[in-house]
């Protein structure tokens, strides 16, 4: 059982999971455990996003690295797959990232890469959960052998440099007329930039963090402020980025929402015919929408199917040699390029794909006709409602009337008290009534439970 880490990091309500007197012990057990790997001077880089709280745990984290004697790198607001990168390219033994990614201000959370650039495991974390609740007093360094912080200011540049060369040189976007949403996150600086060295006309929206509006009305989960800019500016294209800018939405001419099913198809197929696809498939995660894997084994590809999080996505990649996956909210692998999900890296690729072809982006990236896909959440307060004898048998209805034509995935998510139930097929109306009945079971459990 986990006690800290859910499906991507810690997260939780600021000040009140994640505390300064958490964040500094999570500092001081990753240190020692990293610390394991040589004598030799350690070192982490810590990033964050633009929440107010990002303040208080990037300091608690400094000194619980340093009373260990590891060494800081802090780099203030960057994405996340920007510390990844840097973690590797800066020799690094640990990054960390300060977000809570789609989350409103009031949450934040902390993710933590190895020296490799991949997020941690879970036996990794469970390691550091055990000594998180240990008392680390005695193993604390000596008064000489402190770490140092230090801040380093060349990092968006760095990062604006590596995205750049994920494109062919001769590659630019020249006339091409771009809105770009940062989520008031953190790539509210990078990622206009990084479009506008490609040759863009860049509009950006999102751009002005004040530590409370991370996410709030913009982003990849709040698209409406985008889909408006694109249809006032007539521009090409529109991308949204979330909070700490490891996923991404693709808006198109017409203002029509282009999530990552679509966008892993675009990409599988230019891959495919470059010969550029390691594996001859895609790795996605149990809520993709059929329709993908429809289109994909059209092509000669299949569909690989994971539990939900970027990080299983991954480690299937990596177990099995794929090169590309993703989840359907926008989390785009692209493994030849980077160690996590990386919105903007994703999104030029995508308009690599638009550029080269000479098409509207409707066009180009509304690759297949997704299945009916309904999803609804379930909030509740105690108790493990899925183990009720109820809902295991309103589960066990629902996918026997769907059939082998459509799909039934009910999960807890792994960062809030919510069960979210999603079902797809064909037919609407039964897609519909099956969720509803689900749900309907999960609530009347859950009230029980909590009663």
């Amino acid at each position: 059982m986990r006690k800290y880490f859910g499906t991507d990091g810690i997260r939780g309500r600021a000040n009140g999971i994640i505390t300064p007197d958490l964040a500094l012990r999570v500092g001081q057990a990753a240190g020692l455990m990293f610390q394991q790997r040589g004598d030799y001077r350690h070192r982490v880089v810590i990033g964050k996003d633009t929440r107010l709280s990002g303040y208080m745990i990037e300091s608690a984290l400094q000194a619980g690295f340093t009373s260990v004697g590891m060494d800081v790198l802090l780099l203030g607001p960057i994405p996340t797959p920007a510390v990844a990168m840097l973690t590797r390219s800066m020799r690094c033994d640990l990054g960390v990232m300060i977000s809570a990614s789609h989350n409103p201000y009031e949450d934040n959370g902390i993710k933590l890469f190895g020296p490799d650039g991949f997020k941690l495991n879970d036996d990794m974390e469970l390691e550091i959960e055990a000594l998180i609740d240990s008392d680390l007093t005695r193993r604390l360094a000596e008064s000489a052998t402190l770490g140092r912080a230090k801040r380093i200011e060349s990092v968006q540049a760095r990062y604006i440099e590596f995205a750049k060369r994920t494109l062919p040189r001769q590659l630019d976007l020249e006339g091409m007329r771009v809105v770009v949403d940062c989520a008031n996150g953190a790539g509210y600086k990078v990622a206009p930039e990084a479009l506008w060295e490609l040759g863009a006309e860049v509009m950006s929206i999102g751009v002005e963090p004040n530590g409370f509006n991370i996410n709030h009305a913009v982003g990849s989960t709040a698209p409406d402020a985008l889909i408006g800019k694109v249809r006032e500016l007539r521009a090409d294209v529109g991308i949204a980025l979330d909070g700490d800018a490891d996923r991404v939405l693709i808006v198109d001419e017409k203002g029509q929402k282009i999530d990552g099913d679509q966008l892993m198809g675009v990409v599988a197929r230019s891959w495919k015919d470059d010969g550029r696809l390691s594996q001859p498939g895609v790795v996605a995660t149990i809520m993709s929408n059929l329709g993908l894997e429809r289109y994909l084994n059209g092509m000669g590809l299949g569909l690989v199917r994971t539990a939900v999080g970027d990080r299983y996505v991954l480690e299937h990649m990596r177990a099995h040699g794929f090169n590309l996956g993703g989840e359907q909210s926008g989390h785009i692998i692209m493994s030849d390029y980077t160690t996590t999900g990386d919105g903007l890296i994703a999104a030029l690729q995508v308009l690599a794909v638009v550029k080269r072809l000479g098409k509207p982006v409707s066009e180009v990236c509304h690759c297949f006709e997704p299945l009916p896909q309904v999803l609804k959440n379930v909030r509740y307060k105690a108790g493990k409602p899925l183990q009720e004898a109820s809902v295991i048998k309103a589960i066990e209805a629902g996918r026997e009337r769907l059939g082998n034509g459509g799909r039934l995935v009910i999960r807890p998510s792994g960062t809030e008290p919510v069960i979210r139930v999603m079902a797809e097929g064909d037919d609407r109306d039964l897609v519909n009534r099956v969720v509803d009945d689900v749900v309907d079971a999960v609530t009347q459990a859950a009230s029980k439970v909590a009663a």
